[in-house]
């Protein structure tokens, strides 16, 4: 399957989600990268440092300005990690703190997502 279409799909998927949602499944991402960090996962890594970049990029003009600054910020050190990557997960002192920063910005963005104060019934 070509590579823009599947990224397509995936794009059309995660934006009929509500704002709330999506925000979730960012932060859902980030303490994946916190856990695969924990163990010796760097594939798995890679490949939701990357999908989260998307999740953010297709999220961030559609939230409150000061909400998208955080989450362009949180893009940007993102793409650092995946370009550095290969470096960082031969040092287990740099994963660590990338586990530890991932899980900040995870509370971050469930925080920002609204989803732990709502009501269920």
């Amino acid at each position: 399957m070509d590579i823009k279409l599947n990224l397509n799909e995936k794009q059309a998927r995660f934006q009929r989600d509500d704002i709330p949602h999506r925000l979730g499944h960012i932060a859902s991402n980030l303490a994946r990268v916190r856990s695969f960090c924990n163990t010796a996962y760097k594939d798995a890594v890679k490949s939701v440092l990357n999908e989260t970049q998307w999740f953010i990029e297709w999220t961030a003009a559609e939230v409150e300005p000061e909400q998208a600054e955080e989450l362009v910020n949180i893009q940007i050190q993102l793409s650092r990690w995946e370009l550095t990557l290969n470096h960082i997960w031969l040092d287990k002192n740099q994963r660590t703190q990338i586990a530890q920063q991932a899980e900040i910005w995870s509370q971050r963005v469930l925080n920002m997502s609204g989803l732990l104060s709502v009501q269920d019934w």
